[in-house]
């Protein structure tokens, strides 16, 4: 069986996405920082969640920059919550900090995108949210457009490109919920905590053969 990583830099609810992830057939999966072994491993699982400047730091830290600039150009490989955000080259967060670069584009606060009228939405979105399916992809196989799944962050990404937005969900209007190019699929949300549509996705991840 094809052997899959998720990326231990300190942060992020790793051991329930690794659960996740067996639940959905992955069969063994390996929780590590240890570079070598992403390096191997078949498929590459990226999550995360606190601050961009954090995770940054912890990502260099660790010395897996490197290892995940490798991965993402040649493995299936999966980002999820601050794992999707900083693919993107810049976050507004901690008042500025150089992402990972992979996706053109920037992470922005929530008051950025609220108008008036949406004084009542409160920061963080956190709960259960539409998505909707902006294009075909394997990942979304068996899982209806406009499917719920759970969602906790204060900012949002905004990409250079709309080609590489996978999925929309509205808050105060859409945003960009999934973003994906080639090998890489990223979702805002917490797949791992999005019950039967999560572990759907999980286990289209896991047959993947990271062709779009």
């Amino acid at each position: 069986m094809a052997s899959t990583v998720v990326v231990d830099y300190g942060m992020g609810n790793l051991r329930s996405m690794a659960k996740a992830l067996e639940h959905a057939g992955a069969g063994d999966v390996r929780v590590t920082d240890d570079a070598e072994t992403i390096a191997a491993a078949d498929r590459v699982v990226f999550p995360g969640q606190g601050a961009a400047r954090d995770c940054m730091s912890a990502l260099h830290a660790h010395e897996l920059v490197d290892v995940l600039g490798e991965s993402m150009v040649r493995k299936p490989f999966l980002g999820a919550c601050m794992g999707m955000q900083v693919l993107l080259a810049w976050s507004e967060e901690n008042g500025g900090i150089d992402l990972l670069g992979r996706f053109p584009g920037r992470i922005r606060h929530f008051r950025h995108h609220f108008t008036a009228k949406d004084t009542g939405l409160k920061v963080p979105h956190m709960g259960w949210n539409r998505v909707r399916q902006t294009t075909s992809h394997p990942l979304w196989a068996g899982i209806d457009d406009g499917e719920w799944f759970y969602f906790v962050h204060s900012y949002y990404a905004e990409p250079d490109e709309d080609a590489l937005v996978l999925g929309r969900t509205d808050y105060g209007g859409p945003f960009a919920s999934v973003l994906g190019r080639g090998n890489i699929f990223a979702t805002q949300f917490h797949p791992e905590k999005s019950h039967d549509a999560g572990v759907r996705l999980l286990a289209n991840f896991v047959r993947w053969d990271g062709a779009a």
